[in-house]
């Protein structure tokens, strides 16, 4: 005979209205299955606890080109509908600039759509340009850890979008690992010898290198605005889901409290 006796609890009685859970603004981001730097560049940025990150991993090889790069686009409606399903989302981050300009803005835009309707699309390389654009920033100096396939596309979309290029500099790195592990330094010391006197503004490309953390030296030391794929990425994806609170440290873009 089973003496265990019968399980019970006791039930709460109290009413309690539910809130909208955590996060006033919430932010999905698809990272790349092989980024190490992008989604801790994205908690590490929030200016307050308002501010919510849900992130979502998309397959990708360890080879960055432009054969490589379109791979990922039938597999982004699929990391998308990871981010918090049943829950709201005012935005979606696509965290991965040459791989935006490879398939398309639109092809981006589309997939994201196709299972989260309601949200609104950042990528690194449309926040980039709408950065300059407020920044005033018209001739850039570049700077990336790419091959030169993958750096001709970016020159190209840069020039079609109105923005003339000073100098183009690379470290020539086609391994998402070896671009992970990029000193900041090194960036630092790249982005001197990237800038030039007639640039308006320096460019960072690529969300898989550390550039946010250096990014407030480097425009000590050159004088002029900074812009990094990630911090560019942070700030419009901020100010679409309603947040324009100032963020110190990071570069003058991060400074502005309010859209342009």
């Amino acid at each position: 005979m089973d003496s265990t006796p019968p399980f019970s609890t006791t039930r709460i009685e109290g009413q309690f209205e539910p809130d909208q859970g955590p996060g006033k603004h919430r932010i999905g981001l698809i990272v790349l299955s092989n980024d190490y730097v992008t989604e801790r560049d994205f908690v590490n940025l929030r200016p307050s606890d308002d501010v919510t990150i849900f992130a979502s991993r998309i397959r990708n090889t360890q080879s960055c080109s432009i054969e490589t790069l379109p791979q990922m686009a039938p597999h982004i409606s699929d990391a998308a509908a990871l981010l918090v399903p049943e829950g709201r989302l005012d935005v979606v981050a696509y965290a991965c600039t040459s791989g935006t300009i490879a398939m398309g803005y639109d092809t981006v835009c589309e997939r994201i759509h196709a299972v989260r309707p309601g949200a609104k699309v950042v990528t690194p390389i449309t926040a980039s340009l709408a950065a300059l654009d407020g920044l005033g920033a018209h001739k850039l100096a570049v700077l990336t850890p790419y091959t030169d396939d993958v750096n001709q596309i970016i020159a190209h979309h840069l020039t079609a979008h109105h923005k003339e290029i000073c100098a183009f500099t690379s470290f020539h790195i086609d391994d998402n690992e070896v671009m992970a592990a990029l000193p900041p330094d090194a960036i630092y010391q790249a982005a001197l010898e990237a800038d030039r006197l007639e640039a308006e503004a320096l460019f960072i490309s690529c969300t898989a290198i550390r550039a946010v953390d250096v990014v407030e030296q480097i425009e000590n030391a050159i004088g002029k605005p900074v812009v990094t794929a990630n911090q560019a990425m942070i700030w419009q994806a901020l100010r679409l889901a309603g947040c324009a609170a100032p963020i110190a440290g990071y570069g003058r873009l991060l400074h502005h409290a309010t859209p342009w």
